[in-house]
C-alpha cells in the first residue's frame, strides 16, 4: 500500500497508480488460478469433506455438550456460531449430568461429531498446549467453550440429542407478577448489567446482594439485584410494566415478592448495598490501544446499551471528570497521560471516582503510586542463540494469546454473577502480578497449572502460577481496580466482560 499518492520506501519510490494495478493484477491471477485448477480445488474439497466423516467414524465419543444451566444467552451466542458455520447441532432432550457436569435442558446443545464440519468442530473445542513453533501470527488459542465460559465435555452418545436445532431460539424474558413489596433478579445472565442500567437511567432505587438467601421457595445467589416498590419516583403499576419491558429486553428471569422475611439475610437488612447510576468514561488517542478501547466501546455500544464517553489524551486535562463515576485507561503504553493527567486523576478518584485500568497499565498506576504491586519477572538468558535468531529467541516470550484457569472466590463483588469456582482467562501480556499474603484480597488467583490452552514459553510458565490478574486499592473515597488480561478479547470472549461491568456497578462494595 503507497498510503498516499507517493510514498518514499525501501524499495523505491512507490505510488498509488502502481499499487492500483498491483492489487488488480492479483486478483486476475487469483482467478484464473482457480479456473485452471477448478477440478483439483473441487476434488480436493470433496475428499476433506469425506475423509472427515471416516475420521469421526473411527473415534469413540460420538458428540460434543455445552452449556450454561444458568445462562441461555451466552450459551445462545456460542450456538448461533455454529449454526453460521453450517455445523448441525440439537437442543437437549432432557437435563443431564455427565462426566461430573450438569446440563440444563433449554440452557445446552448436544453437536453430533459424525458431520461433514467434523474437522471445524474439533479445531473449535480443542484443548492444544503442544506446538511445533513458538512463533505466531495471530493468537495461538480459539478453545470456543472456554472463551463462553460454558461447560463441555465429549460423550460416547446421542441419546439426549433432541430437535435439531435450525433457528436459535429467542431468548425470553419473564416477570412472575406484579408486586406492592419488592422484585429480585439474579446477576448470572449475560445481560444483567444491561437491565440493571435500564433500572438506574430510569432514576429506580436498586441494591445488590452482599449474601446468598433463600426467599419463597427460590434461592439467590451472591450480587442478586433488588428493587424495592416502596418511595420510588414510579407508582407500582408503572414499576411492574417498566420491569416487565426490561425483563423482555435484557432477557432475564424477575421475581415478584410479597416479603422480606428470608432464610439468610431479610431484604432490609444492611446485606444489601445500594446502586449508584454509572457515567463511564474512556481514554483514547495517541499512547493507548486502539483495539482494547474498541472492544470495551463495542461492549457497552453492542451489548449493555450503555452510554460510554470517549476521551482523547490530546485533550484529556481540559475535560471536567466531575460529571464521571468511572474512567477506563485501556492497555496504554509508555506516558500516555501526563503529569497534570496524571495528578488529575488521582484527585478524582480521591473525590470517590472508580480508576479501572487494563494490562500494561499497572506500570503507570505503580509508578504512580496508585497501588502497590510486587511484580513478578525473570532475567532472559539465551544460551546457544545466534545473533541470527536473536528476534525468534524474544519473540518466543511473548504471551500471543493464551487461555488459562483461575479460581475464583465467589463471594467477592468482582465475581458476582459466575457460579463455578473456576473460570477461563485470555492473557495476551506479560504482566505477572504476586498474590497478597491475605488470601481474601486474591478474588481471581492463577491456579499451580493454570496453563488450558495456547502456547506458554518455559519462561513464563515458571512465572504465571498462583500469580494474581486483578487488584484492587481504595484511594480516599474512590477505587483503584486493575486487570492484567484483557477481559473483552475481540467481542467473542464472552466469559469474562460481566468482570468489567462488576467493576463498574459494584467498586462500592471493594
Amino acid at each position: 500500500s503507497s498510503r498516499g499518492h507517493i510514498q518514499e520506501s525501501e524499495n523505491g519510490i512507490l505510488t498509488f497508480p502502481f499499487t492500483i494495478r498491483n492489487q488488480f493484477t492479483t486478483a486476475l491471477s487469483t482467478i484464473a488460478a482457480a479456473q485452471g485448477m477448478r477440478t483439483k480445488i473441487l476434488k480436493y474439497q470433496r475428499d476433506f469433506f469425506a475423509n472427515a466423516r471416516k475420521t469421526a467414524a473411527k473415534e469413540k465419543q460420538n458428540a460434543i455438550v455445552f452449556g450454561d444451566s444458568k445462562d441461555a444467552a451466552k450459551t445462545n451466542a456460542l450456538a448461533e456460531i455454529l449454526h453460521r458455520h453450517q455445523i448441525k447441532f440439537h437442543s437437549l432432550k432432557q437435563d443431564a449430568t455427565i462426566n461430573g457436569k450438569t446440563f440444563k435442558k433449554g440452557h445446552g446443545y448436544l453437536v453430533p461429531l459424525n458431520q461433514q464440519n467434523h474437522t471445524l468442530i474439533n479445531a473449535m473445542f480443542e484443548k492444544r498446549t503442544t506446538f511445533t513453533d513458538s512463533l505466531f501470527y495471530d493468537i495461538s488459542a480459539w478453545t470456543f467453550p472456554l472463551a463462553f465460559n460454558l461447560e463441555y465435555t465429549t460423550t460416547n452418545t446421542t441419546s439426549n440429542a433432541g430437535a435439531e436445532v435450525t433457528e436459535i431460539p429467542e431468548n425470553e424474558g419473564s416477570i412472575s407478577g406484579s408486586s406492592d413489596y419488592a422484585y429480585l433478579f439474579e446477576w448470572h445472565e449475560y445481560f444483567t448489567p444491561k437491565a440493571l442500567n435500564m433500572i438506574l437511567e430510569k432514576g429506580l432505587r436498586a441494591k445488590v446482594a452482599k449474601r446468598r438467601f433463600s426467599l419463597e421457595n427460590q434461592f439467590f445467589d451472591y450480587g442478586s439485584i433488588m428493587i424495592p416498590v416502596a418511595n420510588q419516583s414510579m407508582s407500582s403499576e408503572e414499576i411492574y410494566n417498566f420491569l416487565s419491558q426490561v425483563a423482555q429486553e435484557s432477557q432475564i428471569s424477575i421475581k415478584a415478592v410479597g416479603t422480606g422475611l428470608s432464610q439468610g439475610i431479610d431484604l432490609g437488612s444492611n446485606n444489601f448495598e445500594g446502586l449508584q447510576k454509572a457515567a463511564v468514561a474512556i481514554v483514547v488517542g495517541n499512547g493507548t490501544a486502539s483495539y482494547d478501547a474498541g472492544e470495551i466501546w463495542h461492549l457497552f455500544d453492542q451489548r449493555y446499551q450503555m452510554k460510554l464517553t470517549k476521551i482523547d489524551v490530546d485533550y484529556f486535562n481540559r475535560v471536567d471528570l466531575s460529571r464521571y463515576t468511572t474512567l477506563i485507561v485501556p492497555n496504554m503504553y509508555g506516558s500516555a497521560l501526563d503529569k497534570g493527567a496524571t495528578e488529575k486523576i488521582k484527585n478524582w478518584v480521591k473525590d470517590g471516582g472508580t480508576l479501572i485500568a487494563y494490562k500494561n497499565t499497572a506500570k503507570w498506576l505503580e509508578r504512580n503510586e496508585f497501588m502497590s504491586m510486587d511484580f513478578k519477572e525473570a532475567k532472559l538468558t539465551a544460551t546457544n542463540i545466534n545473533y541470527e535468531n536473536k528476534e525468534n529467541f524474544y519473540g518466543a516470550q511473548q504471551t500471543g494469546g493464551a487461555i488459562f484457569e483461575a479460581k475464583l472466590d465467589l463471594s467477592h463483588p468482582i465475581n458476582y454473577g459466575y457460579h463455578k469456582p473456576y473460570v477461563a482467562m485470555f492473557r495476551k501480556t506479560n504482566v505477572y502480578l504476586e498474590a497478597d499474603e491475605q488470601s481474601f484480597n486474591n478474588p481471581i488467583q492463577y491456579t499451580a497449572k493454570p496453563l488450558l490452552s495456547g502456547y506458554h514459553s518455559k519462561i513464563n510458565a515458571t512465572l504465571i502460577p498462583n500469580t494474581v490478574p486483578f487488584k484492587t486499592n481504595g484511594m480516599g473515597r474512590g477505587q483503584v481496580i486493575l486487570f492484567t488480561d484483557n477481559t473483552n478479547f475481540r467481542a467473542f470472549w464472552y466469559g469474562t466482560n460481566k468482570f468489567l461491568a462488576n467493576a463498574i456497578f459494584f467498586a462500592d462494595l471493594m
